[in-house]
């Protein structure tokens, strides 16, 4: 089993933070993306939409995305429970996981994608108003997380979990799409600062 992986990017970020909590150990495959190796040969014979992380079973299943990544580890090493344990907390990690990709880090990552000159190859047609509109949701979106972190230790409960991380790597990826940290946001800032503590956030 080998996880082909893409160094600073977010998404393979997200997969190596879960393998650390679960204490899995397994190959890791390099993946030059600055030098778009993601767009090789290889990697489009592993995933035709040329993404990372992919995951190559022993018998040469694939798997991509990193949520379906995350769940599989998940079924095989189920302790520490991840993704919840009982019904209500699989239910309630799954809200919130959504609710951090689709009103976090993906406005963080158009602001990123589509504003960032680095990105020109990559996102074509690159549209910065597009990336300048996903600004401000980001932090309207904070302001709710602030919120909803005042009675919590973290995004889904009082344990741990995958909604933490997705987060956690959102709330990274803010630095080079050039959000500005919402100092003002107490409880937001107090929960990075208790997530990023851990030895799994230096994945």
């Amino acid at each position: 089993m080998k996880l082909y992986d893409g160094g600073r990017a977010p998404n393979p970020r997200r997969v190596r933070i879960f393998l650390v909590e679960k204490g899995i150990d397994i190959e890791m495959v390099p993946v030059d993306m600055g030098a778009m190796e993601h767009r090789s040969t290889k990697i489009t014979e592993l995933n035709p939409l040329q993404r990372l992380p992919v995951l190559e079973l022993d018998d040469g299943t694939i798997l991509t995305e990193t949520v379906a990544i995350c769940r599989y580890f998940e079924e095989l090493h189920p302790e520490p429970f991840l993704f919840g344990r009982t019904p209500l907390e699989k239910a309630t990690i799954e809200m919130w996981n959504r609710r951090m990709e689709l009103n976090f880090f993906m406005s963080v990552a158009a602001a990123f994608r589509h504003t960032h000159p680095a990105m020109k190859e990559w996102e074509v047609p690159q549209v910065p108003e597009w990336g300048e509109v996903n600004r401000p949701k980001v932090l309207e979106f904070l302001k709710i997380m602030d919120h909803e972190l005042t009675d919590r230790p973290f995004i889904a409960g009082d344990s741990y979990s995958v909604a933490d991380i997705t987060a956690l790597v959102a709330f990274d990826f803010m630095k080079p799409a050039k959000i500005e940290k919402p100092e003002h946001l107490k409880n937001v800032m107090r929960w990075h600062g208790e997530v990023s503590s851990r030895s799994s956030a230096q994945a």
